[in-house]
């Protein structure tokens, strides 16, 4: 039962400390849509997307304006479609068929992303797989709401090489087809090791073979609330400090809990998971960069930034964790460049590297996130930057990822703009050595000693 004083609490982190529910997700199984002839497949996923979610936008809005709670995304996210499209597909372009069916369903309910344009090749690729990964570029300069993810490799499996090199030249391809849009085909691309089947967020939300027909899941957003909270205890030791986050997520993930279980009801679809994920925006406040600097850091990426980090992930997760008892997806704090006003201001005056990032990856909930570098950067060295991101998640048993953006034409130290959420980035230089011998052995890297599990 919520007290008179939360409901205060909640109204004041709504007014002033942007709080919002970050999206509600319908994921949708298409096992059952599959068929050997491409039009009817087609027409099997377009049927039961508009079937199933025709009103998944019009509920979070109502929702949003009966609770008072801002509503910022309602998505889909799909089975994998390499495993829908493989008795259908034979060549790139049909893949690509799919993808603009997808985009067709997107436009008819109103969402803003479908997720799901992915493979699964953590320990080989099938020829539905290749066909779908070498299709990405063209699906996604023919599309506006569908994102892609790649599964690269897992704790359990190792990591494939030979797709982490492909990779490396699908994300280039991709920046340059959509060169004029300074390479926004690639900030709805990322790259996984061990994902979850049940995220909520994009561009990395698939649904996962393991979930039933549908399921809801919502993901919660409140850099700011957590940034005031903490401005409050400034000077205080760590466990005042690690106590203030803990119950500020605890309160925040209440507000989640309190949307997806109505959006549940409301749509007669079993909600799955909350995602307590801390996911910033361009708005000056809303901000994960801003919260490592008032835990006492002048700028992200000095020294005990990762730490901080450390500290601010953990907590969230022992605060939401005990107010609902379906937390999943990603869950903590996302680090990404371009959409975090104070991040990105960080990376312009030379306080955080790509390096640095890096380190900060090993503790926070995914990875590399919406980083934009130079455009000339050889394709060899993206897949370099994906099999290092990928060996963090392998070895750590977490979630790791890659989304990085060579902005086509552009060099370290200019700026690329990609509007709304997805913000704005300075180009970040890249290490200049090659190793290019090192991605081009082929092959998989083996899965850890601590893997072998049973």
């Amino acid at each position: 039962m919520l007290e008179i004083n939360e409901v205060f609490e909640t109204n004041a982190m709504i007014a002033s400390e942007n709080l919002d529910v970050r999206t509600i997700t319908m994921g949708i199984n298409l096992l059952d849509c599959i068929d050997s002839d491409l039009d009817k497949l087609c027409e099997n996923i377009y049927n039961k997307i508009t079937t199933r979610a025709k009103d998944l936008v019009r509920t979070g809005d109502e929702i949003g304006l009966e609770f008072g709670i801002p509503v910022i995304n309602k998505r889909v996210s799909v089975t994998p479609i390499a495993l829908i499209g493989a008795a259908a597909c034979r060549t790139e372009d049909d893949f690509v068929r799919i993808a603009e069916t997808l985009e067709k369903a997107a436009c008819k309910i109103g969402v803003n992303f479908i997720g799901g344009y992915s493979a699964l090749v953590q320990k080989g690729m099938s020829s539905a797989d290749r066909l779908l990964i070498n299709s990405i570029p063209k699906a996604l300069k023919a599309t506006d709401h569908i994102c892609s993810s790649v599964s690269l490799g897992s704790t359990k499996t190792g990591i494939d090489m030979d797709a982490v090199r492909l990779m490396g030249t699908i994300v280039k391809k991709t920046a340059m087809e959509t060169k004029d849009q300074d390479s926004l085909g690639c900030a709805k691309l990322v790259v996984f090791c061990n994902p979850t089947d049940d995220n909520p967020f994009m561009a990395g939300a698939f649904h996962g073979v393991t979930e039933g027909d549908a399921v809801i899941n919502v993901g919660v957003s409140g850099p700011g609330v957590v940034k005031t909270a903490i401005s409050k205890v400034k000077g205080e030791n760590f466990e005042v400090l690690c106590e203030t986050i803990k119950k500020t997520a605890f309160k925040v993930t209440r507000v989640g809990q309190l949307v997806a279980k109505e959006a549940s009801k409301r749509l007669d679809v079993p909600f799955g998971i909350i995602d307590l994920s801390l996911a910033p925006t361009p708005a000056v406040g809303d901000s994960i960069a801003e919260i490592i600097q008032a835990m006492g850091m002048e700028r992200v990426g000095a020294p005990g930034t990762t730490a901080a980090l450390a500290i601010l992930n953990d907590q969230v997760k022992k605060g939401g964790i005990m107010a609902s008892s379906y937390v999943g997806g990603l869950s903590g704090a996302f680090i990404p460049v371009s959409e975090d006003s104070a991040m990105a201001e960080a990376a312009e005056m030379g306080a955080l590297t790509l390096e640095k990032l890096e380190a900060m990856t090993c503790v926070c909930s995914v990875g590399l996130d919406m980083i934009a570098i130079p455009g000339d950067t050889p394709d060899t060295t993206i897949s370099g930057i994906i099999a290092d991101e990928m060996a963090i998640g392998m070895i750590n048993q977490k979630t790791t990822a890659v989304r990085v953006i060579p902005v086509i034409g552009k060099k370290a130290g200019e700026h690329a703009e990609f509007g709304g959420l997805l913000g704005s980035a300075p180009i970040m230089p890249v290490n200049t050595f090659g190793c290019a011998d090192f991605v081009d052995r082929g092959g998989r890297i083996p899965a850890p000693i601590h893997s072998f599990k049973n």
